[in-house]
């Protein structure tokens, strides 16, 4: 459940500092308020670079695995080894889940 923002926080500084500030929120993909939290909270900030790729492929695979067990129950294809498929791909979804989990 995501909680709603509704505190506001002023801060004066100079041009400069915005500028070095909003920048480094920009090299991090975050929004500027983003990057003030976690720099405030003392939350390191992870980027890995490609994950959107692996991302995207680890969604097609999902959705492969579903069609095929979909058809299998329908009994329109019969699957060897499903139980290993399944734990190798839920290995997978782990370890990139873990991955995320560092910031």
């Amino acid at each position: 459940m995501r909680k709603k923002k509704t505190e506001i926080v002023t801060a004066r500084m100079t041009p400069e500092v915005k500028q070095r500030l909003q920048e480094r929120a920009r090299n991090a993909h975050m929004t500027l308020t983003q990057y003030l939290i976690i720099c405030g909270l003392g939350q390191e900030i992870v980027r890995v670079d490609g994950l959107d790729a692996v991302l995207s492929e680890l969604k097609a695979q999902g959705r492969n695995l579903n069609q095929l067990t979909t058809l299998a129950n329908m009994g329109r294809l019969t699957v060897l080894r499903s139980d290993e498929l399944i734990e190798s791909y839920a290995a997978l979804c782990e370890q990139v889940s873990r991955l995320t989990e560092m910031n």
